[in-house]
C-alpha cells in the first residue's frame, strides 16, 4: 500500500535502524528498505497463536496489530532495546490510523451510511459516489429493520448473507437494534421484490436467530441523494405503524394511510377533535368487552351476523352491546358516519397516548 511506504519514508530520518510493515502473512508491504518490498518475511507467519504483544526474532522486533482477535498487520523493526519497545507501538498506531483512514475514503458503506445521516455535504454527494464507483441514477429504497436489542445476535451478518451483492445493496449497522438495508431495484415500481425481500428478512431473522423485527420502508428513489429522505421516511414508517398498527411486522411508508394524517396533526388539535366527538370521559368509560365488540365490528366491515359469530355471541346480546356503546359514547356504530368518526377517533386516541407516553 503506497501510504504505508508514504509513513514510512517520512520516519526514516528519525528512525536509525531498518523498520517496515507486513501483512498477516508476512509479505512486506513497505520498508525502510524499498528493495525488500514484494518479499515474505517467514518467521513473521508463526506469530498468529502467539498471544505476547512483542516478539524478537533473528535481532528483530515485531509487533502485532490485532481486530477482532485476528492479526492484520505487523510492524518490525532491527533493534530490540527498550527505545525500540516505545517506537514500535508508535509506528503501529499511525498504521492503525491510516487503515482508518482508507476505510472512510475508499468504503462505500461507509459512505452510504454517511449519505443516510446526512454526514455528506448534498454538493460531495454525486462527486464522492463517481470516486467510489456507485451509480448516481438507480432505482433503490431503505429498508430499516429493527431487533430487540441483545448482545449476542449478530443481526448484521444473517442480513449480510442475504444480500452479498455488495456493489449494489448495502447492509449498515446503525447501533445495537437498526440495520439498514439500501437495495437497488430494477424498476421505479418493484412493489413484488420490496415485499419479497422483506419477508426473507423477517423470516431468516425469525427461524435462524430466534429474533422478532420490525421492518419500515421509504419510497423508491433513483437518486443517490435520495436515500436519505428514504432513510427518514422508513423512520416513519416504523414509527407511525408502532403507534397505529403495531401488530405489522412490516410497514411501507407509501401505506401509512390515515395514520400518516395524524401523525403530523398537532396534538392540541386532536385532544380538541376528541373533546368534540365525545362527552367527557365517555372513551375512559369504555371497558375491554366494549373495546373488543368495537374492533371486531369494524374488522367485518359493520356486519353485525359476521361479528356475533366472531365473538360466539347471540346476535341480540350483540345489539345490546352496540346500544350501550351508543348510550356511552353518542355514536351508533351502524351509522356509516358514526362508525367513520370513531374509527378516527380511536386512531386519534393512540397517538395521544403514545405521545403522553414519549413526554
Amino acid at each position: 500500500m503506497k501510504l504505508f511506504q508514504t509513513l514510512v519514508n517520512e520516519l526514516k530520518e528519525y528512525i536509525n535502524f531498518e523498520f517496515g510493515i507486513l501483512d498477516e502473512t508476512g509479505l512486506i508491504l513497505a520498508s525502510s528498505e524499498e528493495s525488500k518490498v514484494g518479499l515474505v518475511d517467514s518467521v513473521a507467519q508463526d506469530f498468529e497463536y502467539d498471544e505476547r504483544e512483542f516478539i524478537i526474532s533473528n535481532g528483530t522486533l515485531y509487533h502485532k496489530i490485532v481486530q477482532k482477535n485476528k492479526v492484520e498487520f505487523i510492524c518490525y523493526l532491527k533493534d530490540t532495546s527498550e527505545q525500540a519497545r516505545l517506537i514500535l507501538p508508535l509506528i503501529s498506531i499511525n498504521v492503525q490510523n491510516i487503515k482508518l483512514y482508507h476505510e472512510e475514503k475508499f468504503d462505500k458503506s461507509n459512505f452510504i451510511k454517511n449519505v443516510i445521516l446526512d454526514n455528506v455535504l448534498p454538493g460531495e454527494i454525486v462527486m464522492r459516489a463517481k470516486e467510489l464507483h456507485i451509480p448516481n441514477n438507480a432505482y433503490r429504497t431503505v429498508f430499516l429493520i429493527r431487533t430487540h436489542k441483545s448482545k449476542d445476535v449478530f443481526s448484521h451478518d444473517v442480513i449480510q448473507s442475504l444480500f452479498p451483492n455488495r456493489a449494489k445493496d448495502f447492509v449498515i449497522s446503525i447501533d445495537d437494534q437498526n440495520i439498514v438495508l439500501v437495495k437497488e431495484l430494477k424498476t421505479s415500481n418493484d412493489e413484488k421484490e420490496i415485499e419479497r425481500t422483506s419477508k426473507i428478512i423477517i423470516d431468516t431473522l425469525n427461524t435462524e436467530l430466534m429474533v422478532n423485527a420490525v421492518i419500515g420502508i421509504g419510497s423508491i428513489v433513483d437518486n443517490i441523494r435520495d436515500i436519505a429522505r428514504s432513510f427518514k421516511e422508513a423512520q416513519t414508517a416504523l414509527e407511525v405503524g408502532g403507534i397505529f398498527d403495531n401488530e405489522r411486522p412490516i410497514v411501507s411508508y407509501n401505506k401509512l394511510g390515515l395514520g400518516r394524517l395524524i401523525y403530523q396533526l398537532p396534538t392540541t388539535l386532536c385532544k380538541l377533535f376528541l373533546k368534540e366527538v365525545f362527552p367527557e370521559g365517555a372513551y375512559e368509560s369504555l371497558d375491554a368487552e366494549m373495546l373488543t365488540t368495537i374492533q371486531k365490528f369494524f374488522e367485518n366491515n359493520l356486519n353485525v351476523s359476521e361479528t356475533s359469530r366472531q365473538l360466539y355471541v347471540h346476535r341480540n346480546t350483540l345489539v345490546y352491546r352496540l346500544d350501550k356503546i351508543e348510550k356511552v359514547t353518542g355514536l351508533d356504530l351502524r351509522k356509516f358516519d358514526d362508525a367513520i368518526i370513531f374509527k378516527v377517533s380511536m386512531l386519534v386516541k393512540k397517538y395521544l397516548d403514545r405521545f403522553d407516553n414519549v413526554i
